[in-house]
């Protein structure tokens, strides 16, 4: 039997893994805080006894945080109906990035943000395809494919039978396989990069041949700032909206930073960061841009808008 010492100690070490998924599954660290909280309270609401029948704390705190997870998602649709604009998930910063300039993280990573681990299951296109899932197909393939849990203990997340969570990680995975293949890492630092100078000049030419035709660009303001309120379709149209912006928006300082651990700019006005933009690519063009503006998702970058040089 464990000791009541060993098993405070084995929850408290759970809170980067329960943080990790809860983030991936709900795309709000907020949101993910709150739930990894809620699944601690039950923990603690245990009876001790109960406490001490539980072999593995750490699997009983992933169900519970799941299925916490998968009521928020359930009701989400309704949540985002009522939203002005277009919902995107919340970008988070490289700990790393602002750590070598004394930013966030350089004082005790306190910032729950600092906890997440920064990989392609965090990319922003990768959230967003999350985004067109079912719930259920979304926790079953975060569970399994990201994090590698069992179908066995998924069932018991999703109240199914390991095949039918089967099942559904396979339909999942058939939307992640329609979505681009994702260029290079050195090949989209490079399209960034251009894309940060075109801006910086107002060079609507260059904007448009860093731009595929087709391109999307989506902006979440969340009715707290001005955005555009339905995504903005043609590359053409988006480089004309990106110099108008230019040029309403003097003194605006463009950063090359990492956004979900891809390159992204981030854009702050004397010293706070005002948008972060993350990117999704196709043979070497720009297809979608992602703009979140809302300054509650921006949180996690206030510090490091403020303490980071550029």
């Amino acid at each position: 039997m464990r000791t009541v010492g060993a098993g405070v100690d084995e929850i408290a070490g759970e809170r980067r893994q329960l943080i990790n998924v809860a983030y991936r599954l709900l795309g709000s660290l907020a949101e993910a805080e709150d739930a990894v909280q809620d699944a601690y309270a039950r923990w603690y609401g245990l009876p001790r006894s109960r406490q001490e029948e539980i072999l593995s704390p750490g699997a009983w705190l992933t169900t519970v945080t799941g299925r916490i997870c998968l009521d928020l998602l359930g009701s989400a649709r309704a949540r985002r109906e009522r939203y002005v604009g277009a919902w995107l998930p919340e970008p988070l910063p490289d700990r790393t990035e602002w750590e070598h300039a004394g930013g966030p993280g350089a004082a005790g990573h306190a910032d729950p943000a600092d906890q997440i681990v920064l990989d392609e299951s965090v990319t922003m296109a990768f959230l967003v395809v999350l985004e067109s899932m079912t719930p259920a197909e979304r926790v079953a393939i975060v569970l399994h494919d990201v994090f590698r849990y069992p179908f066995a203990e998924i069932a018991g997340v999703l109240h199914r039978t390991p095949a039918a969570c089967k099942q559904l990680a396979a339909s999942a995975r058939k939307r992640v396989s329609a979505a681009p293949a994702p260029a290079s890492a050195t090949g989209q630092t490079d399209v960034v990069r251009q894309v940060k100078e075109a801006w910086e000049n107002k060079d609507i030419v260059a904007l448009v041949a860093l731009l595929n035709p087709a391109a999307v660009m989506t902006a979440d303001g969340g009715g707290m700032v001005g955005t555009i309120l339905r995504p903005l379709e043609g590359g053409a149209r988006i480089a004309q909206y990106m110099v108008a912006i230019a040029d309403k928006a003097p003194g605006l300082e463009l950063l090359e930073r990492s956004v979900n651990g891809a390159p992204g700019l981030v854009a702050r006005r004397a010293g706070i960061v005002m948008t972060v933009a993350s990117f999704d690519f196709s043979d070497g063009r720009v297809t979608r841009i992602w703009v979140v503006r809302n300054p509650e998702k921006l949180r996690p970058w206030a510090e490091a808008g403020r303490s980071v040089a550029g």
